[in-house]
């Protein structure tokens, strides 16, 4: 998987043909997974400006401070065919933005999560250019992932299973959620990720809270601990694997029972998937059998939710998305149950839509996994 293969040169004029079918004159994309999608360069995020101006016809312009151009140049944003334009430290950057655009516009797209002071500056350098969304174009071109981005998605979900296979060495009654969370880190780290973005390790009653994240609350003999865990890839591509363990000793019946129907209803849901399948249905095939057992209110969120560049993108696992599914699609399928006060499950594998059904990119057992 080359570089090149997971950033091509052409998305530049795929986003190009988007913008202006979408009414829009350009696209204007500060640090952050929409400008790594378009260019490769993996921006720092900082008071100095950095923007991608993208007209919808003409050349493609990055603007960079001057003390992070060999950055850029060392990214893959070159042989995207990207002209680099820097300014020193001191000097205005905004009329650069101008100068990168041609003629008078009408509107403009500013990536979806831009600093609100670089968008009231740039409404002040562009006063006639009305401000949308850039996701609006961005999105359709995200939500199907090309074989090299399913690819390095498989790779990360790869790396974040080799961390789970490791749970027996730290997962013990008597460490403490943030001792073992700190191992888990490492792990992330030594198992090919840059980046550690989440670890949750809930035990007990904490696993009833589904973004609990870590304590100093020693992990009881016997106890169900949800362990939830991410990163980022070199690629810039992102695991994210749950999975639900006991430590040292039988866990409590009740559970142990629920646990059943979770499982049943997390293999159901990742069965569902297929081409033109809604999210909403495959909402429904986990969602339908958890509350037939008579846990439906304890299935606190949605489904699932898209991942690539971003940890959370389109598409949405929910109810209410009526949006037919499409080969190249990847997504989480992640039910869970969750009692206040008692303990919860949570089981959560990646998938991705294949032309005639689906593809698990996390192969680790989904069974209760006793240490």
């Amino acid at each position: 998987m080359g570089i090149d293969e997971l950033y091509p040169p052409d998305r530049l004029a795929a986003a190009q043909r988007a913008t202006a079918a979408a009414g829009l004159d350009a696209l204007l994309l500060t640090p952050g997974s929409d400008l790594r999608y378009l260019t490769g360069y993996d921006a720092h995020a900082g008071e100095r400006l950095t923007c991608l101006v993208l007209p919808a016809q003409g050349a493609p312009t990055l603007i960079v401070p001057r003390l992070e151009r060999p950055a850029a140049e060392a990214s893959p944003a070159p042989a995207t065919g990207v002209r680099i334009v820097d300014h020193p430290d001191g000097t205005d950057p905004y009329p650069l933005v101008v100068a990168a655009l041609d003629g008078p516009l009408a509107a403009v797209g500013l990536a979806d999560r831009m600093w609100a002071e670089q968008v009231l500056a740039l409404r002040a350098a562009l006063p006639g250019a009305a401000q949308r969304l850039a996701g609006e174009v961005l999105r359709e071109l995200r939500i199907r992932k090309s074989p090299a981005e399913v690819a390095a998605l498989a790779e990360a979900g790869a790396a974040i299973d080799e961390v789970h296979r490791r749970m027996g060495q730290w997962l013990r009654p008597g460490r403490t959620e943030a001792e073992v969370a700190t191992d888990i880190a490492a792990a992330i780290r030594a198992a090919g990720h840059v980046t550690v973005d989440f670890v949750i390790v809930a035990a007990g009653p904490n696993g009833a809270s589904p973004h609990h994240g870590t304590s100093d609350r020693p992990i009881g003999v016997g106890e169900p601990v949800v362990v939830d865990i991410g990163g980022t890839m070199p690629s810039g591509y992102r695991s994210d694997c749950t999975r639900t363990y006991v430590a040292g000793g039988p866990a409590p019946a009740e559970f142990v029972d629920y646990y059943a129907v979770l499982h049943d209803a997390q293999r159901a849901s990742v069965a569902a998937v297929r081409p033109g399948i809604t999210g909403a249905a495959v909402d429904a095939a986990a969602r339908e059998p958890i509350a037939a057992a008579g846990y439906g209110p304890a299935f606190l969120h949605r489904t699932g939710h898209g991942i690539g560049l971003d940890g959370h993108e389109e598409p949405y696992v929910v109810a209410g998305n009526d949006r037919p599914l499409e080969p190249g699609m990847a997504f989480s399928i992640e039910p869970g149950i969750y009692l206040a006060g008692r303990h919860g499950a949570r089981i959560e594998d990646i998938v991705v839509c294949t032309t005639d059904g689906v593809q698990r990119l996390n192969t680790t057992p989904t069974e209760l996994i006793a240490l």
